[in-house]
C-alpha cells in the first residue's frame, strides 16, 4: 500500500539551513570553458522534526545556495522520532550508497560524519549512531539517509499493522 505524502508548508516552521557540499563544475564550449556552482543544502526545523534538502546551480555561490535552498523547502518531510533518538534501527539505500541509522541512549550525541551529520541535526535528532557504507558522494549519501528516514515507523502504526494496541507492543 503507498503511503500518501502530505505536502508540508515551509513557511510555518523555523528552517535553518546548511550547505553540506559546494561543487566547481565547468561546461567546455566552442569559446572556451564556462565555469558555475552546484550546492547541495539541507533545510530543517529541529522543534518539529521536519528536514529536506535540495540542490542548485547557479554562476556564483550565493546564488547556488539560495537555489539549493528553495529546492530544499519544496520537499520537506516530517519524520517520526522518539524524545531525542530514533525508533527503531533502520537501513536506507540508494544507489551504491547506503546509510544505517541505530537508536542511541539519551546523552550519546550525533555519531555521524558529513552529509550524514547535517541532516540529522536539521532533522533535530539528538542521540544516534550512523554509519555510511559504499559511496562517499554527497549526494548519494543524502538520499540514502532520507530513505532510511521515510522508513522509520512510529509505534502507533505499528500496533495498527499488527491488529494490537500501541500499550501491547
Amino acid at each position: 500500500m503507498p503511503t500518501v505524502i502530505k505536502k508540508l508548508d515551509a513557511g510555518s516552521y523555523q528552517l535553518k539551513d546548511q550547505v553540506v557540499a559546494i561543487n566547481r563544475v565547468t561546461k567546455v564550449v566552442k569559446g572556451g570553458k564556462n565555469l558555475s556552482f552546484a550546492a547541495l543544502v539541507v533545510v530543517g526545523d529541529p522543534s518539529a522534526a521536519v528536514v529536506g534538502y535540495g540542490s542548485g546551480k547557479a554562476k556564483e555561490v550565493p546564488q547556488a545556495i539560495r537555489k539549493g535552498i528553495e529546492s530544499a523547502k519544496k520537499n520537506l518531510m516530517r519524520i517520526n522520532l522518539t524524545q531525542t533518538s530514533i525508533p527503531h534501527l533502520v537501513l536506507g539505500r540508494f544507489g551504491s550508497g547506503k546509510v544505517l541509522l541505530k537508536p542511541a541512549p539519551e546523552g550519546t550525541g550525533v555519531i555521524a560524519g558529513g552529509a550524514v551529520r547535517a541532516v540529522m541535526t536539521s532533522a533535530g535528532i539528538q542521540n544516534v549512531l550512523t554509519k555510511s557504507i559504499g559511496t562517499t558522494n554527497p549526494h548519494n549519501v543524502i538520499k540514502a539517509t532520507f530513505d532510511a528516514l521515510k522508513k522509520l515507523k512510529n509505534r502507533a502504526d505499528v500496533a495498527a499493522m499488527r491488529g494490537k494496541t500501541a500499550e501491547e507492543l
